[in-house]
């Protein structure tokens, strides 16, 4: 292994939280509060950019979507739970009810935690918008070097509206008004835009900022922005304003919602099936670049061997790569995030909250739970759910049947499953082994060099000896992001470099799918093209494109492809798409905006968190499902205003006209 390329110091971990802070939406930039300081800015080409890069370091980072007070995350789910502290985590904070409008933007770090979305993007819009008036000031500038500039500060206000309507849905649109400070408050009333037109102005935004963004970037420039993650977050925002919650058949969300100002819907209630064309020709767009591929990594004698009879090599069936690695590669660093084809868009990050997995015994804090819905949730290896007889956890009479443990070892793509693990959790698909850390499972910690126990163990997920609360309440923990050589402990303990995808190529072509699928009609699409040419798009619900789509999707970790029967129901299928989604990007913060976006919020949210009985041992009961028994999941809260979060009540006061999210200030 190549220590020197791959691996950083656990120390760089500890990184400093930085935070803006922001009255409301039209507070003036602190740093730049006179018109002195801004001249200074425009004087020169170096000095313009600097103050743009820093503009962009205000946006949060993606990969910490645990522990960021910027999103909701996997947390507010029913993905994750957690045991260390609710108020600590904002996505806990918020389902525990501690998060509402009251203090929603409160900067008192002693207080409950806080989401401070809606003051940043502002604060962001506001420089971008002062960047686009006064560009044209600097001197040392010319007319070639201008497009640069123009591109990544359209991006970036596209971006900041982007996360606005991701967690608070209509926004107010500034266009590209600069608010001097001295103006009265009268002068700032403003209302809220809908929901479809804020997403079609965050759009046109993006287009604008493709116009002249680089088709690549350099790896030294790894985490800039490309026409291809602008065109990636258009199909992304437009999947979702096609999707039924906000496609006219919310009603029962926002069946009630109108601007008071005007009386018009903030939430369409007529439903437009065109809307699942523009998303798919979104899709087709990025698709039609030709630069962004599924990760794979070739298949060796260890590799996993599919059980499946789709053996046409890569990517017409599951042959010639290995399934495992090709997976799981692109999360634990093992691959290069700079020259990974699938991310569209991607980030370094160590704030992906490995430690918050790993066993006490390794010097780890091992409180951040996956639930056994999601556990479920991953098929056998040959694609179904037939669990052998020898998996189930009990007898035909209702005993527990104790004998139900591998007998020896099994080792593929470099994965060990020792024996003794319960049978539960053998010939599982390759996405179960790389996201799912279970009682038995073992753990390598390959780069510490110490010669105690600390290194190569089965751990067991368990609350025996634990006192402080710090343990995985479910009896599982999130292994996606961990690699083998990663290690807490020392001497010798060491990460991987880490890289998270904003957007990647996978999604792209399961949102493509669900876009056909949902067609009802057939519609040509007129887009501009990577080339600068328009291209029309037909769309229809074809189900061949769907499957060339979707399938290689399953192949690349070693399952079969969607069959033609299970394409032919629009909702069976629509199932089978919830369920893929919810593995592919389990722990990357998809599930929190999917099921809200599918409608199906309540109804998923209220299922009751389980997990193993960890108040048992492996001989008596652990491996019953049980509902965790843990007051914050007796205090979670489910309740249909939580599918936007609340602007703050100082927010909502300080500007006249400014309508607040439905359930919420009631």
């Amino acid at each position: 292994m190549n220590y020197m390329r791959k691996l950083i110091l656990h120390s760089i971990l500890l990184l400093s939280v930085f935070s803006i802070s922001s009255c409301n939406y039209l507070d003036v930039d602190k740093w730049f509060d006179d018109t002195m300081k801004y001249d200074s800015i425009f004087s020169r080409k170096e000095y313009l950019e600097r103050y743009m890069w820093n503009v962009a370091s205000m946006f949060p980072d993606e990969g910490d979507f645990l522990n960021s007070p910027a999103t909701a995350g996997p947390l507010a789910t029913d993905e994750a739970f957690e045991t260390f502290n609710a108020e600590t985590y904002t996505g806990m904070a918020y389902v525990t009810g501690a998060i509402n409008e009251e203090n929603i933007t409160n900067k008192d770090a002693k207080k409950k935690k806080s989401i401070y979305q809606w003051d940043t993007m502002y604060k962001i819009i506001r420089k971008a918008n002062i960047i686009l008036s006064r560009m044209d000031e600097v001197t040392d500038m010319s007319n070639l070097e201008k497009p640069d500039i123009w591109a990544y500060t359209y991006f970036m206000r596209a971006y900041a509206y982007y996360h606005l309507i991701m967690d608070f849905g209509p926004v107010i649109l500034v266009g590209d008004q600069v608010y001097p400070s001295n103006e009265q408050p009268e002068a700032y009333a403003n209302v809220r835009a809908t929901y479809d037109e804020s997403v079609d102005y965050a759009c046109e935004q993006f287009e604008l900022a493709a116009q002249y963004l680089p088709e690549t970037q350099p790896n030294s420039s790894f985490g800039r922005p490309t026409k291809g993650a602008a065109y990636a977050l258009i199909a992304r925002l437009r999947l979702i304003q096609a999707s039924p919650l906000y496609n006219g058949r919310g009603q029962t969300y926002f069946g009630n919602w109108k601007r008071s100002s005007d009386g018009v819907f903030y939430i369409s209630q007529q439903y437009d099936d065109r809307k699942w064309a523009v998303a798919a020709a979104a899709c087709e767009r990025v698709m039609d670049m030709g630069r962004y591929e599924l990760h794979t990594v070739p298949a060796d004698k260890d590799s996993f061997v599919p059980p499946t009879n789709e053996n046409q090599a890569f990517p017409n069936g599951v042959g010639g790569i290995d399934p495992l690695k090709s997976y799981s590669y692109m999360f634990n660093g093992e691959t290069d995030g700079r020259k990974n084809k699938e991310f569209i868009w991607g980030r370094t990050t160590g704030n992906l909250c490995i430690r918050e997995s790993f066993p006490h015994s390794m010097d780890g804090y091992n409180g951040m739970g996956v639930t056994q819905k999601m556990v479920n949730m991953f098929y056998m290896n040959d694609g179904t759910d037939n669990y052998p007889e020898d998996a189930k956890p009990y007898k035909e009479d209702g005993t527990y049947d104790n004998t139900n443990f591998s007998t020896e070892d099994e080792t593929f793509s470099e994965y060990v499953l020792k024996s003794g693990v319960f049978n539960m959790y053998r010939n599982r698909e390759m996405r179960f082994y790389a996201n799912i850390g279970f009682s038995g499972r073992f753990w390598k910690a390959r780069s510490y060099s110490g010669s105690d126990a600390k290194k190569e163990q089965m751990i067991k997920y368990d609350n025996s000896s634990v006192t402080d609360g710090k343990h995985s309440s479910t009896g599982y923990v999130i292994t996606k992001y961990v690699h083998d050589d990663d290690a807490f402990s020392s001497p010798g303990g060491i990460l991987m470099e880490k890289f998270f995808p904003i957007i990647r190529y996978a999604e792209i072509l399961l949102a493509y799918s669900e876009a056909l699928n949902n067609l009802q009609g057939s519609y040509s699409i007129e887009l501009k093209g990577s080339n600068g040419e328009t291209k029309v798009y037909e769309e229809s619900r074809d189900i061949y494109k769907i499957k060339q789509a979707f399938n290689p999707i399953r192949y690349r970790v070693g399952l079969p492809g969607v069959k033609d029967d299970e394409l032919a129901s629009v909702d069976g299928f629509n199932k089978i798409l919830q369920r893929e989604r919810a593995i592919e990007f389990l722990y990357e913060n998809q599930r929190y905006y999917d099921v809200r976006r599918w409608g199906i919020y309540e109804e998923s949210e209220k299922e009751a968190i389980q997990g193993m009985d960890l108040s048992k041992d492996e001989m008596s009961g652990y491996f019953y499902p049980v509902v965790v028994d843990h007051p914050w999941i007796r205090h979670r809260v489910v309740d249909r205003k939580m599918v936007f979060l609340p602007i703050g009540k100082y927010e909502i006061r300080k500007v006249d006209g400014l309508d607040q999210n439905p359930g919420w200030g009631d």
